[in-house]
């Protein structure tokens, strides 16, 4: 016959496997609770940018309402490349936009928000379309964007 072990014997051992299994356990959540963070942290900046650049579309928006009610003057100053547009920009960088969006207004063609304006007898579709690029991309990378359409309706 064969002599099992009893009491104690048979039991080393086992409280110390017990307590590693515990640390894993405890590790792994631990580390689950870093993710998060980090996960939290990156969404909260996203939506920090996305809020800017609805901020400066809808500064240019107001300029446009107050800008009188001819249309065609509305079309001239304020489209992409318009005198409008221009003040609206520089003053935008003085204000830190370029902090707060990085990637505008840097002089890249390709990342400078761009204004669309579409008359109609009655109004003017406004369509403004801003892009940035966050800290953390390579110039490689698309970048975001945020578009804002409004439309604009003759002062009568």
């Amino acid at each position: 016959m064969k002599n099992h072990p009893t009491g104690r014997t048979a039991q080393s051992g086992i409280m110390l496997l017990e307590a590693l299994i515990a640390i894993l356990i405890f590790s792994l959540g631990i580390l689950t609770l870093v993710a998060l963070q980090a996960t939290s942290i990156k969404l909260t900046g996203d939506a920090k940018y996305r809020t800017d650049a609805t901020l400066l579309a809808n500064r240019l928006i107001g300029q446009m309402w107050v800008s009188g009610g001819d249309l065609a003057a509305l079309e001239a100053h304020f489209k992409t490349g318009g005198d409008a547009y221009n003040d609206w920009l520089s003053d935008a960088a003085k204000n830190g936009v370029k902090d707060r969006l990085p990637g505008v207004s840097d002089g890249t063609a390709s990342t400078l928000p761009l204004v669309e304006v579409t008359l109609t007898p009655t109004s003017a579709l406004v369509k403004i379309t801003v892009f940035w690029r966050t800290p953390e991309m390579n110039a490689k990378e698309p970048g975001h964007r945020h578009i804002v359409t409004t439309q604009i309706a003759k002062n009568l």
